[in-house]
């Protein structure tokens, strides 16, 4: 081409020649990633920015400190949702508690001449299974009917479902644990708001009472039998949060759980009023249990062996 040094008039390097500086752009150097390096060739490092260029983007690197405030806010924020969260837990659980202690005077007992009288020829043991039996099935059907209920969850109504479920199954076992003692023969002494009061003491604890232990028997409600039943209602919460389960599912979970649960709390009662029985032959001539102004529905608690069943006269439950 015109302009171009022929090839024999170009100039070759001998080994070992002085190639001249590095500095010369035509004696650039070859990298084996970066290809020719040096002024000559572009570099791939990004162009400072020239001071005073207010137009170009700013680096946007956080520094160490910055970070650090930032997680510290975070972690504020989440600690103050967490105490928030508590807070309301124990206002719910304070009011449910208190919810319950309202309930408890106002279940009807029945006494043991009533109970006689319902279960001509039976013992105190057969009569106890036919309690348990018509309790555990209103439990279950307490379980059925809440689990139905959220059959399309709603997040908002959940927990007044699951008081709902516990002020149910509390007032029912409340009505049991009544009556296994009137069987067994062992019936508080007090006023009804006294004897309430005892069988709230013993439903939280899930024992019988004992003549020998004063705690079993002590009519007064004091901070720690309170502690002992918010913990008693959390516990039974928590269980009961299974039967929220969508699509029907939650129905069958809540039946069987509460059964399970009634039949639990019923076996460990009636083991410790064994030890404490008292034969009908012996007992003392008993007044009849005075019936509460405000009774609950006597249907809604029912305990013998027609509990769950559908009455033409009652309607629907």
């Amino acid at each position: 081409m015109t302009g171009s040094t022929p090839p024999r008039k170009r100039r070759f390097f001998s080994k070992g020649a002085d190639q001249g500086s590095t500095e010369d752009p035509q004696h650039d150097t070859r990298d084996p990633e970066r290809g020719w390096t040096g002024e000559g060739a572009a570099s791939l490092e990004a162009p400072e920015a020239p001071a005073g260029r207010g137009d170009l983007p700013v680096s946007v690197e956080v520094t160490a400190p910055v970070a650090r405030r930032r997680a510290a806010v975070v972690r504020e924020k989440a600690l103050e949702g967490v105490r928030k969260g508590g807070a309301r837990a124990r206002a719910g659980l304070a009011h449910l508690t208190d919810r319950i202690i309202a309930i408890a005077p106002r279940v009807p007992v029945r006494d043991l001449a009533t109970l006689r009288e319902q279960f001509p020829g039976l013992g105190p043991e057969e009569i106890a299974d036919k309690l348990v039996a018509g309790a555990a099935k209103a439990t279950a059907t307490v379980g059925a009917g809440v689990g139905a209920a959220a059959m399309m969850p709603v997040p908002p109504a959940m927990p007044t479902e699951l008081a709902a479920e516990v002020t149910g199954v509390a007032a029912i076992e409340l009505k049991l644990i009544a009556e296994l003692h009137e069987v067994y023969g062992v019936r508080p002494a007090g006023t009804l708001a006294q004897r309430s009061t005892v069988y709230l003491n013993s439903w939280s604890q899930e024992r019988g009472i004992e003549a020998t232990k004063p705690s079993t028997v002590s009519a007064a409600l004091n901070s720690r039998m309170k502690r002992e039943l918010r913990q008693r209602i959390m516990k039974r919460t928590v269980r009961n949060l299974p039967n929220l389960m969508p699509f029907l599912v939650g129905a069958a979970v809540g039946a069987v759980m509460n059964r399970r649960d009634t039949g639990k709390l019923a076996a460990r009662i009636r083991d410790d009023l064994r030890k404490v029985q008292v034969p009908w032959d012996e007992l003392p001539a008993l007044p009849a249990l005075e019936r509460p102004a405000d009774a609950l529905p006597e249907h809604a608690l029912e305990l013998d062996m027609n509990a769950g069943r559908h009455r033409e006269d009652d309607g629907p439950r």
